[in-house]
């Protein structure tokens, strides 16, 4: 990681609104610079966070972003549509530091339904603590961008 406070960008959905404001609180205590976009404050569609975070790290305004709704699943999904995102559903601390050691992940997926509040936070230090290893996995996340290119990953070595 880095010596300085990290841009982190927050978005989450009805289902996911609460946990997400203490996940911001939890950061900024830590001393990172975080903002909760997208902030709804009745029903809304999660795609539309995933798209506000997504453009923000696309764009290089952030330098992670964390997006929090039901499952989780549909905000991966949705970001994942976005060139130079890879968000990565994590339920536990193992998948957490894999999913930035493996894939490099710049966007984490909670759960607001499935994962406890304290889960949440450790979960969150842990994929910010953890660094992509490169190596094998650098060739992969270069396969990943070429499909995003509309490119054929076999076409790589």
């Amino acid at each position: 990681m880095t010596d300085r406070p990290l841009r982190i960008v927050i978005g989450a959905d009805h289902r996911g609104n609460a946990p997400a404001q203490a996940i911001c609180e939890h950061l900024k205590r830590a001393g990172h610079d975080v903002s909760i976009v997208g902030v709804c404050e009745g029903p809304c569609d999660y795609p539309d966070q995933a798209y506000i975070v997504g453009k923000a790290i696309s764009a290089g305004e952030a330098d992670f972003g964390i997006l929090i709704c039901g499952t989780s699943i549909g905000m991966s999904i949705a970001a994942n549509k976005i060139d130079g995102v890879r968000a990565a559903v994590v339920h536990d601390e193992l998948t957490a530091g894999l999913s930035r050691a493996h894939n490099d992940s710049n966007v984490l997926c909670l759960s607001g339904d499935l994962l406890g509040q304290r889960l949440m936070e450790r979960i969150v230090d842990i994929w910010l603590a953890s660094s992509f290893e490169g190596g094998r996995h650098e060739r992969r996340t270069r396969k990943i961008a070429a499909i995003e290119r509309g490119e054929d990953p076999r076409n790589m070595s």
